[in-house]
C-alpha cells in the first residue's frame, strides 16, 4: 500500500488528514513529540482500513527525527506522501524574544520540514512521483506582534513550499502549502476534515495542474 508520513501529530489537522488518507487506502506513519499524542491517534484510527503506527520523534532535533525518518524507511517503506504539520511559537513580540527560543522555534517550524523533504525526496524523484504538503497558516500573510516566532515561522514554511515546489517539480514532485488563515475548530468552516480534503485534493491534482498554495479562509 502507498504510504503518507504525517509529522506533527495531534487531535487537530494532522489526525484528520491521517484519517483521510487512510480512508483512501494509505498506510499511515504518524511522528509526534509526545508518545500520549500517538497514542490518542491511534486509538482514533483504529477502524481504518490500513496499518497505522506511530513514532516518536521531536522535528526540532535533526539528529533524532533523520533516524526516526530513517526507521520509517526500513518499517513501512518509502513514503508517497509526505504531510508536514509541525509547529513551535514561543509568545512576545520580537523585543521579547532570546535567541534560543526563535532558534529553537525555527528548527520546528522550517528545518524540520527541510530535513523531512531531504529524507523522503530522493525516492520521490526515483519513482517520478510524490507529494510533499506543508501546513502554513495566516500569520505568513498577516504577522502578528505578539506572536512574531510564530509568525516568523509561517512565513519560512510558505517560503520553504515554493522554493522545494521551484527545486522538485521536474522531477515529478508536487510540493505545496495548505495556508490556513483562522482557528481550527470542528463544526465551523475551519473543521479539521474539510482543511483535510484540500490536502487530498492537492495530491490528487494532475501533473500541469499543481497549485503549489491553497489559501484556505
Amino acid at each position: 500500500m502507498p504510504l503518507c508520513i504525517v509529522v506533527g501529530m495531534g487531535p487537530g489537522v494532522s489526525l484528520a488528514v491521517a484519517r483521510r488518507f487512510a480512508r483512501q487506502g494509505y498506510d499511515i506513519a504518524m511522528v509526534a513529540r509526545r508518545s500520549s499524542s500517538l497514542e490518542t491517534a491511534e486509538a482514533a484510527l483504529q477502524a481504518v482500513p490500513s496499518q497505522v503506527r506511530g513514532f516518536q520523534a521531536d522535528a526540532g532535533s535533526e539528529a533524532e527525527f533523520r533516524d526516526t525518518l530513517h526507521c520509517i524507511r526500513e518499517e513501512m517503506g518509502d513514503a508517497d506522501v509526505l504531510v508536514y504539520n509541525a509547529s513551535a511559537g514561543t509568545p512576545g513580540p520580537p523585543t521579547s524574544l532570546s535567541r534560543d527560543a526563535l532558534i529553537r522555534d525555527f528548527d520546528v517550524n522550517v528545518v524540520g520540514a527541510i530535513v523531512a523533504a531531504q529524507e523522503c525526496a530522493p525516492a520521490m524523484k526515483k519513482a517520478g512521483h510524490g507529494s510533499i504538503l506543508l501546513t502554513g497558516g495566516g500569520l505568513a500573510l498577516h504577522p502578528m506582534g505578539e506572536i512574531a516566532s510564530l509568525s516568523l515561522g509561517k512565513a519560512g514554511i510558505r517560503s520553504l513550499a515554493f522554493t522545494l515546489q521551484q527545486e522538485l517539480a521536474d522531477f515529478g514532485i508536487h510540493v505545496a502549502t495548505v495556508t490556513i488563515c483562522g482557528y481550527v475548530s470542528p463544526g465551523t468552516r475551519f473543521d479539521p476534515d474539510a482543511i483535510a480534503d484540500e490536502y487530498w485534493r492537492l495530491h490528487q491534482q494532475p501533473r500541469g495542474k499543481w497549485d503549489p498554495e491553497i489559501v484556505y479562509k
